[in-house]
């Protein structure tokens, strides 16, 4: 595998796409990443446009991971998680600053995978990490092409596992998957690449 240095200005970051059944999976995931990760997370979870959610409090409460709201312009800080607010697409800048948008609808979603992995492949390149959870539909498909073509990581949960098949089996489907994982696998592997990513970073031996 070939050892990448980090960008100057910041570190990496892990960006989750989920939607049908995406509640369920994404407490099995934050848990199972634990307090303390070394890098943000930002999540796009397919939520109804025109309700308040209090899903940041309910992953938050059951995983013991601060999560909250992304807020335009404010700087993502690592081993906090960042929820697309619903009906904003969320996306990240160099070095590190979030942004909302509302523009128009991709793939019939707002917020959208696709925006939010573009976004994260073009400020972090080969420090990214996006990973395809449950859902219908397919969006996150287009995204994950970006974050590969930038040296970034994918991984997508197994669809023979997914409570709802359509999002992961499109990423399988673009072949740029790098893990291809049961739900209950992919915290490790995240946990994993970034603890090898800020060995790699610090080292100045590698690169």
């Amino acid at each position: 595998m070939t050892a990448y240095q980090a960008p100057v200005e910041h570190g990496g970051i892990v960006a989750v796409a989920s939607s049908a059944g995406g509640v369920q999976g994404l407490t099995a995931l934050l848990t199972a990443l634990r307090p303390g990760l070394s890098v943000p997370v930002l999540v796009v979870q397919h939520l109804s446009r025109s309700h308040r959610t209090a899903l940041p409090a309910i992953l938050a409460r059951r995983s013991g991971i601060p999560v909250k709201l992304a807020e335009a312009g404010e700087h993502a800080l690592p081993g906090t998680v960042y929820l697309a607010p619903p009906d904003h697409h969320l996306l990240i800048g160099s070095p590190g600053v979030l942004t909302l948008a509302r523009t128009a609808l991709v793939h019939f979603v707002r917020p959208s995978a696709d925006l939010l992995f573009e976004s994260v492949a073009g400020a972090y390149g080969p420090r990214a990490i996006a990973c395809v959870l449950t859902g219908t539909g397919r969006d996150g498909a287009t995204g994950v092409d970006s974050v590969k073509s930038r040296g970034g990581t994918v991984i997508v949960e197994d669809p023979a596992t997914a409570e709802f098949t359509e999002m992961p089996q499109a990423a399988v489907d673009t072949g740029t998957a790098d893990f291809v994982l049961p739900l209950v696998e992919i915290a490790a592997v995240v946990r994993g690449l970034v603890e090898d990513g800020a060995t790699r970073s610090r080292d100045p031996s590698t690169g």
